[in-house]
């Protein structure tokens, strides 16, 4: 796999600025798409079990759900889901909410449909799911609607602080 050199999106800046190989892949992204993720497995021609979606949650770390939660991210594959509870568990947390999505385009600095795990405003603790691992490489989004980056799992889990855990499921 080739490093490019793009600069056009914080996520393949801060890739470029680690060193770290990827492939980016771009597609003519339908607006009227009803799932982006799968809108870009099927332009791609990659199996959905290999392309990932990028979801922000709400965690709360304590018995006290009134004092609000924490921002997290979860890196699951668009052909399943996100499994609130296990995302909850793998990060120490009482409870997981999906997050409002203007606050996840507040958080990450990316528009919805083309949140990035890689090169957010602030990092924010992040979930892969162990479903990675069993392809050689998985695609995520760039940072835009219309471009994913292929990359290694292990170089996604180290570019992201991210743990691996079960929190997708079909």
């Amino acid at each position: 796999m080739a490093r490019k050199r793009a600069g056009g999106t914080p996520a393949t800046v801060a890739l470029d600025r680690a060193g770290t190989d990827y492939t980016l892949r771009a597609y003519e992204h339908d607006p009227r798409a009803e799932s982006y993720g799968l809108e870009a497995a099927q332009a791609l021609g990659v199996d959905p079990a290999r392309v990932f979606k990028t979801l922000l949650a709400s965690l709360d770390l304590s018995a006290d759900p009134g004092r609000g939660g924490q921002l997290v991210v979860a890196v699951v594959p668009v052909s399943g889901q996100l499994d609130l509870k296990a995302l909850a568990r793998a990060l120490g947390g009482s409870r997981a909410v999906m997050a409002e999505v203007a606050a996840a385009e507040r958080a990450t600095g990316y528009v919805a449909g083309g949140i990035s795990p890689v090169g957010q405003k602030r990092q924010h603790p992040t979930v892969v799911d162990v479903s990675a691992f069993d392809h050689d490489t998985v695609l995520v989004s760039a940072g835009r609607r219309g471009l994913d980056l292929e990359i290694r799992p292990a170089d996604l889990v180290t570019i992201t602080g991210a743990i691996v855990d079960r929190v997708g499921r079909d």
